[in-house]
């Protein structure tokens, strides 16, 4: 009925379809070198290839020492290119940052690098665009609300949006 020599076999097998721990890192290692990664992502990765809690970490560690991962570089990449591609701004990047589990001192030097002159080029340009695409908006009052929501979206901070408001 119970076979002694069967005992606990299911435990040291590996489960269909996850990868042993060399073939993760060797996974990883492409993974990260493709883009930079945060660690959320990296261990959502390794859970999706069926790999447990203590060698998730393990991997991590690895990773880290290996230079594959480093929070702060993904942090400085993804706040200039959210801003270079998508013109977020600094609200909305520190957001979805935050959502990514990436410490206040990381977003903090993600976003330093955000040239001041250049975010209020960028600022200002999206700002007339707005303003252009809303000629057929012959209320002034809802024109300037839908400016002001549109900038509210994209992550400005409120003072600026005021600010550019206020001079229409």
């Amino acid at each position: 009925m119970f076979d002694e020599n069967k005992k606990n076999t299911h435990f040291t097998q590996k489960a269909k379809g996850s990868v042993t721990t060399e073939q993760a890192l060797q996974k990883l290692k492409h993974y990260c070198g493709y883009q930079e990664r945060c660690h959320s992502e990296v261990k959502e990765k390794l859970y999706s290839l069926g790999l447990w809690q203590t060698q998730v970490e393990e991997l991590i560690s690895r990773l880290i020492e290996e230079n594959y991962l480093n929070e702060e570089r993904f942090a400085r990449q993804y706040a200039g290119g959210k801003f270079r591609m998508k013109h977020w701004g600094k609200i909305k990047i520190t957001y979805e940052l935050k959502k990514k589990g990436i410490s206040p001192y990381n977003i903090k030097k993600g976003l330093s690098d955000i040239d001041p002159e250049q975010y209020d080029t960028v600022f200002q340009k999206l700002s007339e665009e707005k303003f252009d695409s809303l000629s057929n908006e012959k209320n002034i009052f809802v024109k300037k609300r839908k400016l002001q929501d549109y900038l509210l979206q994209k992550g400005y901070e409120r003072d600026l949006i005021n600010d550019v408001v206020r001079a229409l």
